[in-house]
């Protein structure tokens, strides 16, 4: 079970939103590549950014950002935002992500997805982002007709490493992860599923250990890292199996 600290950039900088809406930005570090190398020192094994401004321009705009942290962590990052063509998924995993986040494109053009996966196995996931149930694109902007277990299951067989999956009506605002639908979505698709949106305490990690979520691939946090509503370390004992003083030593 993996805990990904997320980093989220708008116009360079590590910030949250709440809702996904970028005029509630709130600014926590102006220096992403330190902010990875921090999680990193802090015992985090994965990392998970996201291009807003990408994500809404429908191509990259925090490359350079991104290209800083890339150098400043030996650990694996996946990408969102912005991501919509072979040429820049392939472009991205030349310069090192672990692996791509498509989300908008996994709507529009679903044999693209495909072909990616195809073209780089393992190194694709599809983002699934939700208000009410149905899927969101264009970094959160537009509603689309299609349901968010209709969306995953035609990726099923295709070869797509993990479905991120975001209630973004609980996204940033600290209220808990939507772990019923989470779940559902999980135990309806046979690829691994990561939770995002909401998690807010350590609550949260304890659920992550329960045996219904065991099917997760993890679970994706951000404002309850840098508000300090969770500590690293006690979080990773908890998933680990481990006595938090043995994750401190």
């Amino acid at each position: 079970m993996i805990l990904f600290p997320a980093i989220d950039l708008k116009d360079g900088q590590c910030v949250r939103l709440k809702h996904g809406d970028m005029a509630t930005a709130t600014i926590y570090n102006n220096d992403p590549a330190a902010q990875a190398k921090a999680f990193e020192d802090q015992g985090f094994q994965w990392l998970h950014v996201v291009d807003l401004n990408g994500a809404f321009k429908g191509q990259s705009v925090n490359s350079a950002a991104v290209g800083a942290i890339l150098k400043a962590t030996k650990n694996p990052v996946q990408l969102g935002g912005g991501i919509r063509t072979l040429a820049q998924i392939e472009d991205w995993l030349d310069r090192g992500l672990a692996r791509v986040i498509l989300g908008t494109v996994a709507v529009r053009d679903p044999d693209l997805v495909r072909q990616a996966c195809k073209a780089f196995p393992g190194k694709v996931a599809v983002g699934i982002d939700a208000k009410g149930g149905k899927v969101a694109v264009e970094g959160w902007a537009e509603a689309s007709s299609l349901g968010v277990v209709e969306l995953a299951r035609k990726f099923e067989g295709a070869g797509v490493a993990a479905i991120i999956y975001t209630d973004i009506d609980r996204d940033g605002v600290l209220t808990g992860i939507n772990w019923d639908a989470t779940i559902d979505l999980a135990e309806a698709v046979s690829i691994p599923v990561i939770a995002s949106g909401g998690l807010a305490s350590i609550a949260d990690i304890v659920r992550m250990t329960m045996p219904d979520a065991r099917k997760l691939e993890g679970a994706i946090s951000g404002r309850a890292l840098y508000d300090g509503r969770i500590d690293p370390a006690e979080a990773l004992a908890i998933l680990q199996g481990r006595p938090a003083a043995e994750a401190k030593s």
